[in-house]
């Protein structure tokens, strides 16, 4: 064997035993800033958007468009099923089918964004204001 042409398992395992010396010796690489996790059982988010990513994208998908496969995620894209505003608020308090109940981890406000939010995006332009009141008055 050639030790002086290392083949590509042995360079990537030299480039870990640097980082790994590096690492140790304080000398650690430059890495983006810490994500920022949810403390507690109650979601950190404030904003319709911020909320939406963080949570719901992972099922409806980033457009709202939904998906089949292993489980079925109905789209929240261009869904009339969002045009009474009681409707997506129970659902979010509440949950429905595979979809788990976010009321005891968003707070009234949360919820009031993040329902507004998916009313005025995917093609869905319901516009009228949800006021966190009405998140209230649905709460068992």
């Amino acid at each position: 064997m050639n030790n002086s042409n290392p083949t590509t398992f042995q360079r990537a395992l030299l480039g870990l035993s640097f980082g790994a010396i590096a690492a140790m010796s304080g000398q650690a690489f430059a890495q983006s800033p810490e994500p920022t996790f949810s403390v507690g059982p109650r979601f950190q988010e404030s904003s319709g958007e911020s909320i939406y990513r963080a949570t719901c994208q992972g099922c409806h998908m980033a457009q709202g468009q939904g998906a089949k496969g292993a489980g079925a995620y109905p789209p929240l894209a261009s869904n009339p099923r969002l045009a009474s505003a009681e409707y997506p608020l129970y659902v979010v308090i509440n949950g429905q089918k595979g979809m788990p109940a976010f009321g005891k981890m968003l707070s009234d406000e949360q919820i009031a964004a993040v329902v507004g939010y998916t009313r005025t995006h995917f093609g869905n332009q319901y516009a009228d204001a949800i006021p966190a009141e009405s998140v209230k008055k649905l709460r068992p």
